[in-house]
């Protein structure tokens, strides 16, 4: 019986389809393993995959000369004006994500029998399936960025390939293939080359086997009697011609390293990171020892909360490094992936990625820095064509490559879309709080999203107020108007935020006072005749409140605009709001997006509402990765990677200047400890908690004092660098 929480999954049978496959990944390459014993299948993924579809060449539409007569025509009551901003292209998809090929190893042995068993480590990151003598371990090298394959005891015969031949694979790949022998074993290559132009991708296999024999094979090699195989992969996205020859000289060199030591170089980077912080609900050792298909019958177990717990946060660091997860985390098992596999930055990516700064997973929050450095000139081109101003503004979807506009339509207005920027750079503002030093990287993207507002902030409304114009309430409309209108909440709140975040981080410059005098000019939110904190504050435009996304309580969450401990009165209305929200067509961010919300307004009861529709709704897939849709329908990362942000804020949150303990737990949540988790003011937190009362090991590193909120009231709480602070509470 297991002591303690179970940091990884297993299953006692092979992967029967692609989605249920386990998973690694370093942020760069990533393998989805079905761990099947005669008939393995490891399909290798790699980040900056993506099939050039035409988009890779489009830039922003070039609509500011026309800006002006919109912004007069919305100003004037004219509801539909915006449909026709555009150039006049179709909606155009970024250019999709897509898998490399998948490494068949076939061998041919009787049927499995009992003896079978898959499992992923998570805190090793090592994918391993067994069956009698025969065993196969796979991981994804954080050290050395290679996919690792080791088999030992593979039997009288074992045929290995590289195939690209994936589902949806499209007409026209260029594909070539090699296999030479060598005294080792054998180098293995596969290029693909996309239709229309020089870029393709090359993978390299290395197979070094020891003992037997190696030959070649119809389609690979053939190796016979060997007592082990070792295969290193690497994957490469370039233009022209790769230098196959000087890459397996390198894998070679590299796997003259025994696997033991190849491993414990990987698991001095991996193994740290995912330790850093743990949930441990005290669930039942019998449901801890049940295969994840099993545990997932039981959505009312905290043995099940504390597996995805920990798979999510091993998927989300697993799946950021050259770049922060996309839709799909780092994997994909066909050609077709949903909404191209993209970046999609109105919601996904944001929930994807906020816990990031809370849960010590600094990975995550670089990965998302270098995909802002990368693109702000991007941003830059999106700011100048469609609205004639300096500064950045991101797009709503990126294929990781080109941050354009490029994605919008009638229905989808993403061009107008401006509080992208904020929402990307919260989670680096929120990890400059943890640690107490502001980037420059951070504060130099700040500064250009505050000279956008400087010169997109130019109208203003009969009381002298700014007016966001236009405005988009990501993927919302009004009830009574077309999707481009006028100062959706969104927008004020993102606007208010950017700009007094660029102030803080120039202090004392006359950027710095401008940027704040611009945001108090901005408008109040708006309470409906409902009570509610109304989408758009204009008085003349009405909620539509059916819709999968809560963009309008950005202020509750990620931001701390509105607060029931500072702005009571909004907070109120922001609840009544989450109150007459619907949940449209139930896809997992919305509901957890709705536990988000509801944990910063200390709605417990509303968080496990949220928790149990994902929960029994069958999102997850036997990999413990997760779906878009109940009924594990459309892979996507969503619930698994923001599940543990929603499971952290409802036990513990903070700002610079506050600490909030148990503000919404659910009854899931009866008893446990939480610990490691990173404040904004600069201290690591331990909390344990039960019915009889909680008791919270506060780590400062910085001296400071925060206000304290608990279930029992509220109080000064002072804190010395370096000295524990023991917090006990009293019994809810």
């Amino acid at each position: 019986m297991s002591a303690g929480p179970v940091h990884g999954t297993w299953e006692p049978g092979p992967a029967a389809r692609w989605e249920d496959a386990f998973l690694t990944g370093n942020g760069h390459h990533g393998a989805l393993v079905s761990g099947h014993p005669d008939a393995d299948r490891v399909t290798v993924t790699q980040h900056t995959l993506v099939r050039p579809n035409g988009t890779e060449q489009a830039g922003p539409p070039q609509l500011a000369d026309r800006l002006p007569a919109l912004q007069d025509r919305l100003l004037a009551g004219d509801t539909r004006a915006a449909e026709d901003f555009t150039d006049g292209r179709p909606l155009l998809w970024v250019q999709p994500f897509h898998p490399a090929f998948r490494i068949p190893l076939d061998r041919p042995v009787p049927e499995p029998g009992p003896a079978y068993r898959r499992r992923v480590d998570f805190a090793t990151g090592v994918v391993e399936a067994t069956c009698g003598d025969w065993r196969s371990r796979v991981f994804v090298s954080r050290a050395d960025d290679v996919v690792v394959q080791y088999v030992t005891a593979p039997g009288p015969s074992l045929t290995l390939s590289l195939d690209h031949r994936l589902p949806g694979v499209p007409p026209g790949l260029g594909v070539g293939q090699g296999t030479v022998l060598t005294p080792e074993g054998a180098v293995l290559s596969l290029r693909a080359g996309y239709p229309g132009g020089d870029r393709a991708y090359t993978g390299v296999t290395v197979a070094v086997v020891t003992g037997g024999t190696t030959a070649l094979g119809p389609r690979g090699v053939r190796v016979e009697h060997a007592d082990a195989v070792l295969l290193l992969t690497r994957v490469h996205r370039h233009t022209g011609d790769l230098d196959v020859t000087a890459e397996s000289r390198t894998l070679r060199d590299l796997a003259r390293e025994p696997y033991d030591d190849l491993l414990e170089r990987h698991l001095a980077r991996h193994r740290t990171a995912y330790r850093r912080v743990t949930l441990d609900l005290r669930a039942d050792p019998a449901e801890r020892a049940l295969p994840g298909s099993e545990l997932l019958k039981r959505p009312g177990s905290p043995a099940l909360l504390e597996r995805l717990f920990a798979a999510g946060r091993y998927h989300l660091l697993s799946s950021s490094g050259v770049l922060p997860p996309r839709l799909t985390g780092l994997w994909t098992g066909e050609w077709t992936t949903a909404w191209s596999g993209a970046f999609t930055l109105d919601a996904n990516l944001g929930l994807q990625a906020a816990g990031a700064a809370a849960a010590d997973l600094p990975e995550v929050t670089e990965a998302l820095a270098a995909l802002v450095r990368r693109q702000l000139p991007d941003w830059r081109d999106n700011a100048r064509a469609v609205f004639g101003a300096r500064g950045a503004v991101a797009p709503a979807h990126t294929d990781g490559e080109s941050g354009h506009c490029v994605h919008f339509s009638r229905e989808y207005p993403l061009h107008l879309w401006t509080a992208g920027a904020d929402w990307l750079l919260k989670p680096l503002v929120d990890h400059d709080d943890t640690r107490g030093a502001r980037d420059p990287g951070t504060a130099a993207a700040l500064a250009e999203v505050a000279v956008f507002y400087e010169d997109f902030l130019t109208r203003t409304d009969a009381d002298g107020h700014l007016v966001v114009v236009p405005s988009y309430s990501p993927e919302n409309r009004p009830a009574n108007a077309s999707w481009g209108t006028l100062d959706a909440a969104m927008d004020l709140s993102a606007a208010r935020h950017a700009l007094r975040t660029a102030a803080a981080y120039h202090p004392g410059t006359p950027d710095a006072d401008r940027w704040r005098a611009l945001a108090d000019r901005l408008p109040a939110h708006r309470v409906n005749a409902d009570g509610a904190l109304a989408e758009w504050a204009r008085p003349d435009l009405a909620d539509s409140y059916d819709h999968r996304h809560l963009s309008h309580l950005y202020g509750v969450w990620p931001l701390d605009e509105i607060t029931p401990y500072d702005t009571p009165g909004p907070a109120a209305a922001a609840h009544r709001a989450l109150e007459l929200r619907g949940t449209e067509n139930d896809s997992a961010h919305g509901h957890l997006h709705r536990a988000l919300v509801a944990a910063r307004l200390r709605d417990a009861p509303r968080v496990a509402r949220a928790l149990t529709a994902v929960l029994e709704g069958d999102f997850f897939h036997a990999s413990l990765m997760s779906a878009h849709y109940p009924d594990r329908d459309v892979y996507n990362a969503d619930a698994a990677h923001t599940l543990p942000t929603v499971l952290v804020e409802a036990l513990v949150q903070s700002a610079p200047d506050r600490l909030v303990l148990l503000p919404a737990p659910p009854p899931a949540l009866r008893q446990g400890e939480l610990r490691g988790v990173r404040t904004r003011f600069g201290a690591r937190i331990d909390l344990t908690w039960a019915p009889g009362g909680a008791t919270a090991v506060v780590r400062p590193t910085r001296t400071v004092r925060v206000d304290l909120r608990t279930p029992s009231g509220a109080r000064p709480l002072d804190l010395v660098a370096g000295e524990d602070r023991v917090v006990r509470l009293e019994a809810r």
